[in-house]
């Protein structure tokens, strides 16, 4: 069975999505910041398959690589990446933004993703096959109020994805950028800082669920070997875009 690395496995998307591949008995690297956290996953999708797991922050360029090179065994050969850890900090106009506030956009959503990323392809590359899914947001395809840095962070993302795209074609190796709208994670109360205004962001209509881009993440990897999902925007249906939702 093939090998998944997922980074941000210790909630939201990454972990649903762990367990929903891990139902579908595909071994398992889970990575992600908090140690006690993937202690508790680990042990609970061990039920269901083999699994490993890497603490790490994403930003730590010698953390990723380290911890990536210390795999063994049968999970030292891995055949999907999916670039999950991803976060926004701040709601502020580019004129009053906070500098650290970007820099952990940009050190997470871009820098994070490429190390990562760089820490895993050449294998790919010398066995010329391999899939890479980078998690990027609808943020990525149209700029917000209030929002310009994420929004360029995400951009980003789609940019380096369809640059892999051109890149790997030659190994065979499929790049796919799933862009999921409002989904109901922890992402609001990381970006609030904890603010009330969090509790705000998923009332009146149905958001997306973690799980719901779980079940799309394995649909795109249960694609026949000459199928790649390239890019693939998702909403809740009250969404129409960035800015426009309907609430009841």
């Amino acid at each position: 069975m093939k090998t998944v690395l997922i980074t941000g496995a210790t909630s939201g998307i990454g972990k649903a999505t762990a367990f929903e591949l891990a139902k579908k008995k595909y071994n398992l690297i889970i990575c992600g910041r908090r140690k006690e956290r993937l202690t508790i996953i680990e042990k609970e999708l061990s039920r269901f398959t083999k699994v490993a797991s890497l603490c790490f922050d994403v930003r730590d360029k010698k953390a990723v690589f380290s911890e990536i090179d210390s795999l063994s065994g049968e999970f030292k050969e891995i055949d999907i990446l999916i670039n999950n850890a991803g976060n926004a900090h701040g709601l502020d106009p580019v004129q009053s933004g906070d500098l650290e506030d970007w820099d952990a956009m940009m050190d997470i959503n871009v820098k994070g993703l490429l190390y990562v990323s760089k820490a895993i392809i050449p294998e790919m590359t010398k066995r010329a096959k391999g899939h890479i899914i980078n998690i990027g947001s609808s943020a990525g395809k149209e700029v917000y109020p209030k929002g310009a840095v994420y929004c360029a962070s995400k951009h980003a993302v789609i940019a380096i994805t369809d640059g892999m795209r051109i890149d790997l074609n030659p190994f065979g190796i499929k790049v796919t950028a799933i862009n999921p709208g409002l989904v109901e994670t922890e992402f609001s109360k990381v970006r609030f800082k904890g603010s009330y205004k969090a509790d705000n962001v998923y009332k009146g209509y149905k958001a997306l669920q973690a799980k719901d881009i779980a079940e799309i993440i394995a649909f795109a990897l249960s694609r026949p070997a000459h199928v790649n999902i390239a890019d693939l925007l998702v909403f809740p249906t009250a969404q129409a875009s960035s800015t426009i939702v309907k609430r009841g």
